[in-house]
């Protein structure tokens, strides 16, 4: 793979997840010559990873690079990329990567006009926007999506960040975005929920009961899938699941309707991969559905 020369780099958005890969690409041995900052917070966290990087103004963080990383929110892009190439701020023959998941470089399509190059670079992965963020990058897959004649320079900046290119094509960007925020985001959710209904149950230290059962049940469902279900559920104990329903409703029925809503995937799940028996399911459904109205 063909790695790209030493490239200038502006950085617009100094996020959790614009500082850091200016920090990576910087490791990697190219220049970060500008950053675009607007929150105290982001100016901070630039001065952190990026210390000795002039924080600019817009333009000044666009004009003269040879790659412009654009990492803002999935809703600004569109107009962010239509406003730069309006003033004239977007060079022919620059590198213009975004960072979100959800787009591929069709947000990037007036970026062409300028004769600048689209670059789709999605790290699957969760930010705290701290230096520990860069070891992290080791195990991170980004979500790749290029013209065909820039793929292996696309692929081989993400390298030169540590990460791990996994191709995405334009049509398939949301549904992959759909994959990873149904998973980290709402794992998130589940496990918050989880602690507080240990704590409900005055059990000390909830994090240090949960975490070794979490952990182990990823680890499985990672490399098993289907084959990693377990519990009530899947065993079909109606009785179980009921007397579960009765206690999370006493603590909140908000958690309850997510228990129902999960029990009830799983077990269809369950059911369709061979786990749980017909016979077993029925009653199951039958309860989780009566549920799911009352």
């Amino acid at each position: 793979m063909e790695h790209p020369a030493r490239l200038r780099v502006g950085i617009v958005g100094a996020g959790r997840v614009g500082a850091v890969l200016g920090a990576a690409l910087v490791r990697a041995g190219h220049e970060v010559a500008g950053v675009y900052a607007v929150s105290q917070a982001s100016r901070d966290r630039a001065a952190e990873l990026l210390p000795g990087v002039p924080v600019v103004d817009l333009p000044r963080a666009v004009s003269g690079h040879d790659l412009v990383l654009l990492a803002v929110p999935d809703d600004a892009l569109a107009d962010l990329v239509a406003g730069l190439v309006a003033t004239g701020a977007i060079e022919a023959g620059q590198l213009v990567a975004h960072t979100s998941g959800r787009h591929g470089i069709g947000e990037l399509e007036p970026v062409r006009s300028a004769h600048a190059l689209p670059l789709a670079l999605h790290p699957a992965m969760t930010f705290s926007g701290t230096a520990m963020d860069l070891d992290r990058l080791a195990d991170c897959a980004f979500g790749v999506t290029a013209p065909r004649a820039l793929r292996e320079l696309a692929m081989a900046l993400v390298l030169d960040m540590g990460g791990t290119p996994v191709w995405v094509e334009e049509e398939q960007r949301v549904t992959y975005h759909a994959a990873l925020a149904h998973s980290a985001n709402h794992l998130v959710t589940l496990i918050a929920q989880a602690l507080d209904v240990l704590d409900a149950a005055d059990v000390e230290q909830p994090d240090l009961v949960l975490g070794p059962l979490v952990r182990a049940a990823l680890d499985n469902a990672l490399r098993l899938r289907d084959g990693a279900l377990t519990g009530p559920v899947s065993r079909g104990d109606v009785g179980t699941v009921d007397a579960h329903l009765s206690a999370l409703e006493a603590i909140s029925p908000e958690i309850r309707r997510t228990y129902v809503a999960l029990a009830r995937a799983t077990a269809v799940r369950a059911l369709d991969s061979g786990r749980l028996r017909p016979a077993q399911a029925e009653p199951l459904l039958d309860t989780l559905a009566d549920q799911e109205t009352s």
